[in-house]
């Protein structure tokens, strides 16, 4: 969960120069080599004010970076490199329609909490439209239902722009460039790499005349997956072991060098002839001014059949004690314990639950535990500490008796140590 930050975000300075806003962590699962806490070293050991993290189609360390950036005095900027597709152009009022062109990257920056709600939701999209096996991605209708409060950067080599005038596709390129125009107005940035490949050279000209023609601001970004230039050959196994490929195979996916985290200055030398590409990047970090914050867990409310609101002890202690009388009905007592034994342990139980204000908690999850059954899925018995409740048994959300084994109630709730509940669930994967 998220909410605005609760303090202000230090302004980069005018000097600063360069800010990274193209960024891939570790969480960029079998392609980066970055872990957030080297690049907080680096950030730091740089001087950088503010930093980007745009990992490949999720937002896995969003908040993990959040966290230990603004603790180091780092701003962080959360965003994506979202893998979207073109196909369906036409549907948005496109000239004509280049899904032969395929899928292609952009990179998306939360300016707001609205901008982060959209990253998440796009984020989530990419992964449960696709039909199963194929690559996580959007529709351009899906970015179309949504895109306030993100800044979006053309994506270099992967991007729509890049990938249709690499393949000759001016027209394509100059199509794409209008959607992108139309889903982010006056938040659209072409985006430049200069990591010395001869594509990223070749539509170099082409890019900086769409931005001066169309008034379009220009970026500076570098792509790095990992530290530094003595990783490449350690990422570069890593590229062949997640594609399955051998290291002299040669057309497997490739990066240079030059895809490591580059200094301010470096990348201030790189982009001398354009100094207003790099300065679009500190123009950007003061553009965005949100980072998701830890909080504590949310329940939902437990509500009725209807959906209206209940009483949630209420319906706690009469679902317990209804599941309690059908248990003894069915499987008896332990010997040498009677009922009322069974209903003062029951009675306790419930009343830790309720003062530490986790009835809902023990409701929903024994709803879903109940609808699985109903539904023929294979639950376990219980697993864990919450075997230890009697109130977790008379719910069916586990399958042994506490008081015939012998377990404890306070291993699984303790007044003493307050903390959120966690039974350990298994359901059959089939």
């Amino acid at each position: 969960m998220s909410r605005p930050m609760n303090r202000e975000v230090s302004r980069p300075p005018k000097d600063v120069g360069f800010i990274h806003l193209h960024t891939h962590t570790s969480f960029s699962l079998r392609e980066g080599a970055l872990t957030i806490a080297r690049l907080s070293k680096f950030a730091l050991a740089d001087h950088q004010p503010a930093i980007a993290i745009t990992d490949t189609n999720n937002l896995f360390g969003a908040l993990e970076f959040s966290e230990k950036l603004s603790k180091e005095g780092v701003q962080p900027i959360i965003g994506i490199s979202l893998t979207v597709d073109f196909a369906d152009a036409a549907a948005l009022g496109a000239r004509n329609d280049f899904s032969g062109l395929g899928c292609a990257s952009l990179v998306l920056l939360a300016q707001s909490e609205e901008g982060y709600e959209n990253l998440m939701r796009l984020a989530s999209q990419a992964w449960l439209d696709p039909a199963p096996g194929d690559t996580p991605h959007v529709s351009l209708a899906r970015m179309n239902e949504g895109c306030g409060g993100l800044i979006a950067l053309t994506g270099g080599p992967a991007g729509p722009l890049d990938r249709a005038l690499a393949l000759g596709h001016a027209d394509a390129a100059l199509a794409r460039l209008e959607q992108l125009e139309k889903l982010f107005p006056q938040r659209l940035y072409i985006e430049l790499q200069r990591h010395g490949l001869d594509s990223e050279k070749a539509v170099e000209p082409s890019l900086i005349d769409f931005a001066y023609t169309r008034s379009l601001p220009l970026v500076a970004t570098n792509e790095p997956y990992f530290a530094a230039q003595s990783d490449h050959e350690a990422h570069d196994a890593l590229l062949c072991i997640a594609d399955g490929a051998l290291v002299g195979d040669a057309e497997r996916r490739r990066v240079t060098p030059e895809h490591r985290f580059k200094t301010r200055a470096e990348m201030l030398a790189l982009f001398a002839d354009l100094p207003e590409a790099t300065a679009r990047t500190v123009e950007i970090a003061r553009r965005c001014a949100y980072r998701p914050l830890t909080r504590k867990p949310i329940l939902p409310r437990f509500t009725s059949v209807d959906g209206s609101p209940l009483d949630e002890e209420a319906e706690l202690r009469a679902q317990a004690h209804v599941g309690l009388t059908h248990r003894i009905a069915t499987l008896g007592v332990s010997n040498g314990q009677s009922e009322s034994d069974y209903r003062e342990r029951l009675d306790f139980e419930l009343n830790v639950i309720t003062n530490m204000k986790f009835p809902g908690y023990f409701l929903i999850v024994s709803d879903f535990i109940k609808w699985a059954k109903g539904q023929g899925i294979p639950v376990g018995p219980g697993r864990g500490s919450g075997a230890g409740s009697l109130v977790a048994w008379a719910l069916t959300i586990t399958d042994l008796d506490p008081i015939r084994f012998g377990l404890l109630f306070e291993r699984f709730l303790n007044p003493e140590r307050v903390s959120m509940p966690d039974f350990d669930i298994d359901f059959c994967q089939d």
